[in-house]
């Protein structure tokens, strides 16, 4: 039974190797020091946190997250360490709360491998404190013992790091803090928080004991990748956005109910007793197949990840084992030499060799029912969340509403590389698009010529602004484009030649500065209409349809000025239906040094090519993104903007 303890309660210890599991109910980060008996920490090398994850016993999650799991093994834990501090920090500067006031009090829990819990700790009291210290396992005399502290700092990661006597404090939680932001601009953005009602139940699937969402696994545990059937529902990954609960984005879909959606229709075929049910299209809580095709496919992402984090931490389990045999086998000279020596390294390999064997045996049964699963749910996805050689679009016809959600391409892991989850992103876009014309340290880029890879990067900009285009209604969706040296007339050929387009591309400077000027003035008259509550008082000239920006070849055509326009659109744009789509190589740009590293890290980077840059928002795995490809022929890309342009043409008689 899991004891709970309230502030300065301690309880006795009696497993060596532990899972912290923190539940925030927003992105926090989560990091933790190891001190001397004092609880002083000598140096920043004792201190884990995103940006330097692991030591010696103890591994925490690489990002930030709603939830978490730290590990800790106290027999690997240096000699001179005899408390271990769990710490918790918002992320600042991401739009999410600033205080921990604003946040239900986070809970800290304490349990074995297998997952029983042994102690937990709420903590609750917090208001202005931005950084706290939740609980801390120490050693006092030779037996170890976890303490609830909830211990908050109003002055954040720099005033706590300060308090355990760590020299260049305010320096140390400046690297935290840059850490986890790259951490977020690499995060695939999870769905919405969803309703207790609602919450996220596996139908059909094997006995597994429940897990939670967490953001970095470092020993194994029993896997959890789906919970026995409840209800017959199928749950949502509850993972909070990654621009936090404030966030000026609204992600409710305008025909969501405010009731909970009914659970998905009890498969017609049923599986013989101790096997899983047939996997089924829209296995998912949801309103309409829509919705319930969204939240399977981000069902699969999740199990995905959730699968492959405990095969890895369970080879690595495997790999430490033999580790620390071998270290004891070479501390005895008996054996170190000679056949027994032999024999026992044998032995140690073996015992290593099975281990690994069964997570694989356990990882190969998951996957093959993802795989499974995929097969049914990929012929089923409607056009927004399907990919370009599917029937779908074949038999595309104009929409009368948006979707609630667009695919951008394909995610898969080294484990099984044709097992491909579909990226699919909220709908209207959180934040611009990047696609990077540069290699950027991709291997697959590294063979390509430099006019071979931009003009793949801006076909792939033509694919995503075709696919917005044709998801939305006649007249919801407007494309502009800025070609300052028009070396992208190619690529633009299908929209142009369709009229897809809202005008002809800006060419130069001046039409660089032109379409800028327009698209700010339009991003000033909708904030004042939304603040002042006066929307019916727009121009009536003003479009009020979603725009997109093209940007080919950044930051040529462009002045500080412009520049600054460009900035300003990238951050104050979303909220008011004005997307971004650069096309640019950040090396291009390098002259402009820091200045433009916020609008970088505020566009979600894709890649014309296979890369492994983003990470999902679990476990922090990094997924090769494959890029949408069109068919060769180009056969569907124009009869879908025939079609739109047909629809705009009759709406205007």
């Amino acid at each position: 039974m899991t004891a709970e303890l309230v502030r300065g309660e301690n309880h006795p210890l009696s497993h060596a190797r532990l899972e912290i599991r923190v539940s925030a109910g927003a992105p926090v980060m989560a990091g933790a020091t190891l001190g001397d008996e004092q609880g002083t920490v000598h140096g920043v090398e004792w201190v884990a946190h995103p940006g330097s994850p692991a030591l010696p016993g103890l591994e925490v999650s690489q990002q930030a997250a709603a939830d978490h799991r730290l590990a800790v093994d106290l027999g690997a834990l240096p000699p001179s360490v005899h408390r271990v501090t769990v710490l918790l920090a918002l992320v600042q500067g991401a739009g999410g709360p600033s205080r921990f006031g604003a946040l239900p009090a986070p809970t800290v829990t304490v349990t074995g491998l297998d997952g029983t819990g042994i102690v937990r700790c709420t903590l609750t009291g917090l208001d202005s404190e931005s950084a706290v210290v939740a609980l801390e396992v120490y050693r006092r005399q030779g037996a170890w013992k976890v303490r609830s502290v909830g211990q908050g700092y109003a002055g954040g990661l720099a005033a706590l790091f300060a308090d355990q006597g760590i020299d260049r404090a305010a320096e140390l939680a400046g690297t935290v803090q840059a850490a986890v932001a790259r951490g977020l601009t690499r995060s695939v953005a999870p769905p919405p928080p969803r309703a207790p009602e609602a919450d996220r139940i596996r139908q059909g699937a094997p006995s597994a004991a429940p897990g939670d969402a967490t953001a970095s696994p470092a020993f194994p545990a029993a896997p959890p990748p789906r919970p026995e059937p409840v209800d017959g529902s199928r749950p949502v990954p509850a993972v909070a956005p990654a621009l936090g609960t404030d966030s000026p984005v609204d992600y409710s879909h305008p025909r969501r109910r405010a009731a909970a959606p009914p659970p998905p229709p009890a498969p017609a075929e049923t599986a013989p007793a101790g096997r899983p049910a047939p996997p089924v299209a829209g296995d998912a809580t949801g309103w309409s197949m829509e919705e319930r095709l969204y939240n399977q496919v981000w069902g699969m992402f999740e199990d995905l990840a959730r699968t492959v984090a405990a095969h890895r931490s369970a080879v690595d389990f495997a790999d430490s084992r033999m580790d620390q045999e071998l270290d004891r086998l070479l501390t005895d000279p008996r054996v170190r030499i000679g056949s027994a020596g032999d024999t026992a390294r044998a032995e140690a390999q073996a015992r290593r060799d099975e281990l690994a064997a069964r997570a694989r045996e356990v990882l190969d049964r998951d996957l093959a029912q993802l795989v499974a699963e995929s097969e049914v749910v990929e012929p089923a996805l409607p056009a927004p969340f399907a990919s370009w050689h599917s029937q779908a679009w074949k038999d595309y016809r104009v929409p009368a509403e948006s979707p609630m959600a667009l695919r951008l391409g394909d995610l898969h892991l080294p484990e099984r590389t044709d097992l491909r989850i579909p990226m699919l992103v909220r709908l209207p876009l959180e934040r611009g698009l990047w696609v990077d014309s540069g290699r950027a340290g991709s291997q697959a880029a590294a063979f390509l010529d430099d006019h071979r890879l931009r003009r793949l990067a801006m076909d792939t900009a033509v694919a995503h602004a075709a696919r917005l285009i044709a998801v939305h209604p006649v007249g919801e969706f407007a494309v502009h484009v800025i070609d300052p040296a028009g070396s992208a007339a190619h690529s633009l050929a299908p929209l142009a030649g369709a009229g897809a387009l809202a005008a002809l591309p800006a060419a130069g400077a001046a039409g660089v500065s032109a379409v800028l000027a327009k698209l700010t003035q339009r991003v000033d008259l909708v904030q004042m209409a939304v603040r002042s509550g006066a929307a019916d008082a727009l121009p009536p000239e003003l479009d009020t349809a979603q725009q997109l920006l093209i940007v080919n070849d950044f930051p040529h055509g462009f002045d500080d000025r412009a520049v600054n326009q460009l900035r300003y659109l990238a951050d104050e744009g979303p909220a008011v239906g004005v997307h971004l789509l650069m096309v640019a190589d950040r090396e291009d740009a390098a002259e402009y040094g820091p200045v433009l590293d916020p609008l970088w890290r505020s566009l979600l980077r894709l890649t014309p090519v296979p890369d492994d840059h983003l990470a999902d928002p679990w476990v922090g795995h990094a997924w090769t993104y494959e890029p949408p490809l069109l068919p060769p022929d180009g056969g569907v890309l124009r009869q879908v903007l025939s079609q739109v342009v047909e629809a705009r043409n009759y709406r205007r008689r």
